[in-house]
């Protein structure tokens, strides 16, 4: 590592905790531009081999190319957290990163939902995720790559559908139910009921069988793991992986605008306050700081689309600056993207960053939308639902082994593309070897039966 940069990380260390920040240690490390291209592919350092992240690396290698994306560091949330920092950015360019993943650090450790996730998985994903990927690499030796991959399919295609209201250690559903007995007669009443002859109703408690699941599974990566007919143990050991992988990796999905605005407030802040920089590095960083939390739009253009930065950064520095740090940091520990977007992104704010609804037509007409707060609200959330993926929960478990499905529309608010669905209706039936059939609505409301096709291996 760069020598400047190694004396400037323990001086932006201690500031930061001077200044209230509270964080696991961060291990820094300095990578090439191809590594940091793989891990945003992967999502992580190492991960299970597929050929979908080949489809991201292309990807990000045209948003690259066009100029649409500089990665600039990846930190993963843990203890200790993983930053990593690309070795062709320039010197002030990583002293704003290394204070930009300490404010990250104080999010994950602090915030509810990083908290939570971190408890559940372990804090070393890095390590765990690797872990995955050298069992698989086993198992493809063992059972050949064709069987793997269709396992893999079928977990990847599922990755939104998991449930961290749930436990990650859950435990099966119980297979049956006590029913109420009236309790036993005493004194005479009792004596004479246990007298031979006719039966009287028992005192013990009677139990029936319950149905699987007992109410609607949204944990479909779970459910097909724990009831499968025929999964064998290497196949469940892929859907768990996916399944933790996934689980790590919600509180980053649902608190992006948050947590990419905190971070950009505190290393604003702390360069401000950073007295060992000299002037000419502070300029250069506020530079970069400046092009980080700009909207995408210039002055004269309208964006299509939100920089979680810029919108999260604007809405954090009017938080603080007029109900005070306190009240943000209660903020910050307490809520998501959910909560801070609808109870926090007012009519002014909304006016200030010009945030709009629009509508788009499939012949590239957009229209812009009513001016309502409320709506603007859940179209910026609408895409951060379930993983953006339709909600789909286990309805049913046959007597003869078929599953049922069902997809929530009245919940998640979307459609189904038919095509996609009966893909990964197809992925199920390989894994869960009995029909599959997904109940949805068409286009009139009215319920339809989705079927894997006719010539889908099962």
């Amino acid at each position: 590592m760069n020598s400047t940069l190694a004396d400037t990380i323990p001086k932006m260390e201690a500031l930061a905790k001077d200044q209230g920040l509270d964080f696991f240690p961060v291990d820094f490390e300095l990578v090439p531009p191809s590594f940091m291209m793989e891990v945003a592919v992967y999502g992580l350092p190492v991960r299970m081999p597929h050929w979908s992240f080949g489809l991201r690396w292309i990807y990000q290698m045209i948003q690259h190319r066009m100029g649409h994306s500089k990665i600039f560091e990846v930190v993963f949330p843990g203890n200790p957290n993983r930053a990593y920092l690309v070795n062709t950015n320039s010197l002030h360019e990583n002293t704003l990163v290394v204070a930009h993943v300490l404010g990250h650090a104080d999010f994950s450790r602090n915030n509810i939902s990083f908290a939570r996730s971190q408890e559940q998985v372990g804090y070393h994903i890095v390590e765990q995720a690797a872990a995955h990927a050298h069992r698989i690499d086993e198992v493809i030796k063992e059972f050949g790559e064709q069987r793997v991959e269709q396992v893999l399919d079928c977990a990847l295609s599922l990755e939104p559908h998991i449930d961290t209201q749930q436990l990650l250690n859950r435990k099966k559903y119980p297979t049956k139910r006590s029913t109420e007995t009236k309790p036993a007669a005493e004194g005479f009443h009792g004596r004479y009921a246990e007298l031979p002859g006719e039966e009287f109703p028992s005192s013990e408690p009677r139990t029936t069988p319950l149905p699987v699941p007992p109410k609607p599974e949204k944990d479909l990566l779970w459910f097909i793991a724990n009831y499968a007919p025929e999964m064998e143990d290497w196949e469940r050991d892929i859907f768990l992986a996916v399944r933790k992988e996934a689980w790590y990796f919600q509180p980053v999905f649902n608190c992006q605008i948050m947590n990419e605005g905190w971070a950009s407030y505190w290393h604003s802040r702390l360069l401000r306050e950073a007295d060992f920089l000299p002037s000419s590095m502070y300029v250069d960083c506020m530079k970069t700081h400046s092009d980080v939390v700009s909207p995408y739009a210039g002055d004269q253009q309208v964006a299509l689309k939100l920089n979680p930065y810029h919108v999260g950064y604007v809405m954090w520095e009017k938080i603080i600056a007029e109900q005070g740090l306190e009240t943000a940091r209660r903020i910050m520990e307490q809520e998501d993207d959910f909560g801070f977007i609808r109870n926090h992104l007012c009519r002014e704010l909304a006016d200030d960053m010009r945030l709009f609804s629009f509508n788009a037509k499939r012949n590239g007409e957009i229209k812009v939308a009513e001016n309502s707060l409320d709506t603007l609200h859940e179209n910026i959330l609408a895409p951060k639902f379930n993983f953006g993926a339709p909600r789909v929960v286990v309805d049913e478990l046959k007597p003869d082994g078929s599953l049922v499905l069902r997809h929530e529309s009245g919940i998640d608010g979307r459609g189904l593309e038919l095509e996609r669905a009966r893909k990964v209706l197809t992925y199920i039936a390989n894994i869960w070897k009995r029909p599959v059939k997904l109940i949805t609505l068409d286009a009139q409301d009215q319920e339809v039966l989705i079927s894997p096709p006719e010539n889908a291996e099962a």
